[in-house]
């Protein structure tokens, strides 16, 4: 039988669709220039002199190629290869090309040295604006960058050490090679303090440090111990606590040898992270590591501490990016996409929600910005000193506890597809409770704003003095502050409700900075939403009718 002739017909085209009702990806953008919120605070902190830098790094954060490097360094884990193929001990792990490409990217743009460098007026909101840009691309490798910046004042304890390491500290290279410290030009710097029994409570430390000649600050101890969370193992040196006969110490141990050998710091392996995958954290053994102690002895826990209140800092910075970045990417994606006959983003359930996650953004991007100011300043100012003391652990608390819960409403936003893993929303949603659990839980955080209170007389009042320079904006806000004012009236069981003070206080605190360097209509709809006592549910999208969601979601959605 003869085959029967025919012509192809478009009916026939294996194309069943065209890809419709989608919007396209949200890269070849600026980050900063299409951020008004963030440009806005950075004017308001002192820190218009950096804007050009900025903009500069904020083209190439929305850039395709480096958004690509923060997919590629999650998609491959690092690898412990804990000896070479003769068996030598070598505790290397290797990671994928895009993390030395962001780990670069950010020394040279001097996250981790800027502010120290050139300290002054805008000198931290500068650098806090650039963490922000590139924690949005990926948070990761920002562990070791925050860890090496925070160095600096712990080692101030000890001039002698700081004159040495600091130079390599706050060059802008990166050198990754595992190689001794005394080869390179630049060196990054970890913090290895939690172990198995104690937690937080690390004056429970098992450690030990034993001088080997002459004790005291600055001499050389050998440190034989383990350590059950040491990020970024492959930090050049770290800061160490141990305990002595004095009680827990700091000390700095290098990786390597002041004779080029091996420092014994054997990495036993590493953790298995829901988020934060990029980057490495280990379990770590000391076995007679050599380290210089740091201060005197018995007063580690103080010198940690230096470092530690610039973690927690960025743990601020760090949860407001992740917010930022999924308000980015939800109303790109619902100003494009149409569903029962409407764009989402003129649909008012969706508004609604929109506008919520956005002024939550804004919030936490104030209090953050406001106390970066308060750090340029803080030298020779009490009161900043005191808002800086007061406010990180209000703020590194509550900033950190509402990401969670945006990064999933967020997701939401978008539907089935936010939960693709080609999408960056899940890395988000994994990476929103890290900030709260590292560097002090809430609990901890909660303990230490009372602590602040009782060792720092005065922080309570500086505190207060900040809210009342908004006193009269809004009369929600003065109500809050009336509360708060009454809060500590007792005493007895100020620890029992310490969670419920200090939400208190940072709701007060964003209304607050929102209304003095922030936008006043993002102020009034935070005051309406936050400090509405009828509105207790805390569900994302129950803003009262007064606020102009279409306003504050066209504020926030990047314009390209």
């Amino acid at each position: 039988m003869a085959t029967p002739e025919f012509e192809p017909s478009n009916r026939y085209w294996a194309e069943t669709h065209d890809v419709q009702n989608l919007p396209e990806p949200l890269e070849n953008y600026n980050a900063f220039t299409a951020d008004q919120a963030l440009q806005e605070q950075v004017e308001a902190s002192g820190g218009v002199w950096g804007q050009e830098a900025l903009s500069s790094l904020g083209a190439q954060c929305g850039s395709k190629e480096v958004i690509e490097w923060g997919f590629q360094a999650n998609a491959n884990k690092p690898e412990l290869f804990t000896h070479d193929r003769y068996g030598k001990r070598v505790d290397e792990v290797r990671f994928h090309p895009a993390y030395h490409d962001l780990m670069a990217l950010s020394m040279k743009e001097g996250i981790h040295s800027s502010h120290w460098e050139n300290p002054g007026p805008g000198a931290h909101v500068v650098r806090a604006a650039k963490s922000y840009l590139v924690t949005q691309i990926e948070a990761g490798h920002g562990c070791p960058i925050t860890m090496t910046s925070a160095a600096i004042p712990t080692l101030k304890r000890q001039p002698d050490l700081y004159d040495i390491w600091a130079p390599k500290i706050l060059h802008r290279g990166y050198d990754s090679r595992n190689i001794s410290h005394e080869l390179k030009e630049s060196v990054t710097i970890g913090m290895a303090m939690t172990e198995k029994q104690g937690g937080s409570d690390v004056r429970q430390n098992s450690t030990r440090a034993h001088a080997i000649g002459k004790s005291g600050p600055g001499q050389l101890y050998e440190l034989v111990g383990h350590k059950y969370f040491v990020s970024a193992p492959m930090c050049d040196a770290f800061l160490v606590l141990a305990q002595t006969d004095a009680g827990v110490s700091c000390f700095l141990v290098p990786r390597w040898r002041p004779d080029g050998s091996k420092n014994p710091l054997q990495i036993q392996r590493l953790k298995n992270k829901m988020g934060n995958v990029s980057n490495a954290s280990s379990e770590t053994e000391l076995r007679g590591a050599l380290g210089w102690l740091v201060g005197e002895e018995g007063r580690g826990v103080s010198a940690i501490l230096e470092m530690v209140a610039m973690t927690r800092f960025d743990c601020m910075i760090g949860s407001s990016a992740l917010m930022r970045q999924a308000v980015a990417q939800i109303t790109h994606h619902c100003k494009s996409r149409v569903a029962f006959g409407k764009r989402l983003t003129e649909q008012p359930l969706m508004q609604n929600v929109l506008a919520d996650l956005a002024i939550e953004s804004e919030a936490a991007l104030a209090i953050t910005m406001r106390l970066a100011k308060a750090l340029d300043a803080s030298e020779d100012n009490a009161h900043e000193k005191n808002l800086i003391r007061m406010g990180t652990a209000i703020g590194k608390y509550w900033i950190c506890k509402r990401t969670p819960g945006h990064a999933y409403e967020a997701m939401e936003c978008i539907g089935g597809s936010g939960v693709m893993e080609d999408s960056i929303m899940p890395r988000l949603f994994r990476e929103s409770p890290i900030n709260t659990i590292w560097e002090g839980s809430g609990n901890v955080q909660c303990l230490d704003m009372l602590r602040a209170m009782q060792r720092n007389p005065g922080s309570l009042e500086a505190f207060m003095s900040e809210l009342y320079r908004a006193e009269g904006k809004h009369p929600m806000l003065d109500a809050s502050m009336t509360s708060l004012a009454q809060a500590f009236d007792s005493p007895e069981d100020v620890e029992y409700r310490s969670r419920a003070i200090v939400g208190q206080m940072a709701l007060a605190f964003q209304g607050a900075t929102l209304f003095t360097q922030g936008n006043e209509q993002v102020a009034a709809a935070f005051c309406e939403s936050r400090l509405n006592t009828d509105n207790a549910g805390w569900v994302y999208g129950t803003l009262p009718a007064s606020v102009d969601c279409a306003a504050l979601i066209s504020r926030a959605t990047p314009a390209f």
